[in-house]
């Protein structure tokens, strides 16, 4: 990950890049990262005290957390504590989707809901995608971030384009393409 950090009102130190540095390596608990994610750090002086905005975007989803604290390293540790709040309520918030769309396909199967007549759909949006190099877990996660049902990537050890969709079971498939 590539951290840019900035000073307003304040001379960033050797020791404030280092520190910022070391608690940003949180991260690596949940994603794998690499020279795509991005961290800028912005800390900034008040008469209050210090304020350390941080901003990480990733292929998956911009995290950003701000803190204002009387000096900065406090505040550097509050903003961790955001941004891994943050990821925590993300997680719970996809297991919590998963968990839903299966009850659901449970209840329509024991129902046997009849299927409704369906009317014959035509193109009505046409989307460019830049397919980008990840590996399935990555891709998974993503696909789930954003809400989708699939996700075109292109596979860090193949180097060709594949499909990860969500079956109806709850569990994954993956699509490869066949040279």
């Amino acid at each position: 990950m590539l951290i840019n950090i900035h000073g307003k009102n304040v001379e960033i130190t050797e020791a404030m890049q280092e520190a910022v540095e070391k608690k940003l390596q949180f991260i690596d608990k949940y994603f794998e990262t690499d020279d795509s994610w991005r961290a800028n750090v912005i800390v900034n002086t008040y008469p209050a005290g210090v304020k350390v905005e941080v901003t990480i975007t990733s292929k998956f989803s911009p995290l950003r957390a701000e803190v204002i604290n009387e000096d900065f390293y406090s505040a550097l540790d509050k903003v961790v504590h955001k941004l891994e709040d943050q990821i925590r309520r993300h997680k719970t918030r996809l297991s919590k989707r998963r968990r839903e769309s299966l009850s659901e396909a449970f209840i329509e199967m024991i129902e046997g809901s009849e299927t409704p007549q369906v009317e014959e759909a035509e193109l009505v949006r046409t989307k460019t995608i830049n397919a980008e190099e990840m590996n399935l877990n990555d891709a998974i996660l993503a696909m789930e971030m954003l809400g989708h049902t699939f996700f075109i990537y292109t596979d860090d050890e193949t180097h060709e384009v594949a499909v990860v969709y969500k079956r109806h079971d709850g569990d994954y498939g993956l699509l490869e393409v066949e040279q």
